[in-house]
Formats: structure tokens, sequence, C-alpha cells
């Protein structure tokens, strides 16, 4: 009986994949829960979708669903979540930036909350990359209060029952610990192993990290005014 779901995005990374297999297999070995694997295809033009279907068929517990088209990551990550019957999940890139082996040091603190994020100590990137998102995570954070410093790090795990109870829209992904936080839930960030790039090609450009999320942040307000969260007391 699995335990634990690691949701992976997948969108043209044909040359990470075999190596995304290898540390994911290398990490079910040690995972502190018994863990399965969900790919979520997000309209690949390259030959990812043949790869995750035979990867799918050699391994037991690993499991893909992809779309008719490609929607972007808040989309593929909603999936997931919509997707996922195991009591935690979690979510790592394909582009294995972060080590799936640190899942077991957020796992160790999941009973106590209900988001564990990693935050990416000396991180592997260019210097734009780098400065975009410390400006876009303090924009973020003067939004939202949620006290986190790296929330696209690309490393969290979640309690599936908070997880599908969270609203996507397009660029809320850099928005999960606040929308945890929405439903009165608790959060924490946990240092993580952070690397360079190996293959593939980064999705995001300048556009995409600094900009995108300053509009995102306007469309969070608006929803922390709508939002409806509530406890049901008693049933008969």
């Amino acid at each position: 009986m699995y335990e634990f779901t690691i949701v992976v995005p997948v969108y043209n990374e044909e040359e990470n994949l075999d190596r995304v297999e290898k540390e994911l297999l290398s990490y079910m070995e040690i995972a502190s829960k018994k863990t399965c694997i969900l790919f979520v295809n997000d309209g690949s033009t390259d030959k990812s979708q043949i790869l995750l279907e035979d990867m799918c068929k050699r391994n037991e517990g690993f499991n893909y669903i992809v779309f008719k088209e490609n929607r972007g990551l808040s989309a593929a990550i909603k999936a997931g979540f919509d997707h996922v019957n195991t009591t935690y999940l979690g979510y790592i890139d394909s582009d294995l930036q972060t080590d799936p082996k640190d899942f077991n040091l957020l796992l160790e603190k999941i009973g106590e909350y209900d988001l564990v994020t990693g935050v990416r100590s000396n991180r592997k990137d260019s210097f734009v990359k780098n400065m975009s998102s410390k400006i876009a995570n303090g924009i973020r954070r003067a939004f939202t209060h949620d006290g986190m410093d790296d929330t696209g790090c690309p490393l969290k795990v979640i309690k599936t029952e908070k997880a599908k109870r969270i609203p996507m829209f397009k660029g809320l992904h850099r928005f999960l610990p606040a929308m945890i936080l929405l439903q009165n839930g608790s959060i924490i960030q946990i240092p993580v192993k952070h690397f360079p790039r190996i293959a593939g090609k980064a999705k995001f450009g300048l556009w995409n990290r600094l900009l995108g999320p300053l509009s995102d942040c306007f469309a969070y307000l608006w929803m922390k005014r709508k939002y409806i969260n509530y406890e049901v007391k008693d049933k008969g």
C-alpha cells in the first residue's frame, strides 16, 4: 500500500528522463514511506511520452498521465494533485536540479505540518536567474506574508487532503505555501541541495520569473478575499 506519491511534471525532457528514472528508483529503495511515481506529461512534442510509457511498463509503481496539449506547469501540478490517492504527495521537477533523496528530510516534518517545502541552499543557477528569483520571492512575501524564502523550489511535500483543496490557476504553483495558510494549515521550509541543469532547456525566462509572479500576486489577493474555508463539526 503506497503512502507517498511523487508528482513529476514533464515537458520536452527526453534528454533527462533516463537519469530521472535512475534517481527515482534509487530514492524508492531508501524512501521513509512506501513511494510511487506519477509523471504528468504536459503535452511534450519530443520523445518524452515514448520514454515515459517504456519506463512505466518496466517499473512497478511508475504511472503517467498525458495532456492533449501543453497547458503549463500549474496545470500539470493540479492534474497530479487530482490523480493522487495516497496520504501524502510530493513534487519535483524533471530537470533534477534537486535531489529526490531530500524528500526524506521533508517527510520527517510532514506529520507536524501540512506542507514542507525545500529552500535551495547554494543555488547553482546564473546570476540573472538567482537575482530575479530573489526579487520575485521578496515581492511575493510582501503580498502573502507566508515567510517562505524560496517558493519556486521544485521540492515539496504536502498532505494530499490539503493539496486537493487548493484552487489552482496559472502561476499559482508559486503560491502553494500561501494557499495552505488560507486553509489555516501549517508550513515550514527545509534546506535542500541544488544542482546545475545537466540536460534539456529551462522553460522559464525573465518574464516568467519576475514580471509574471507580480501579476499573480494580485490574483492571489483577490482569491484570499474570496476564499471559502470551513470545517465540518458533525455529520448525521
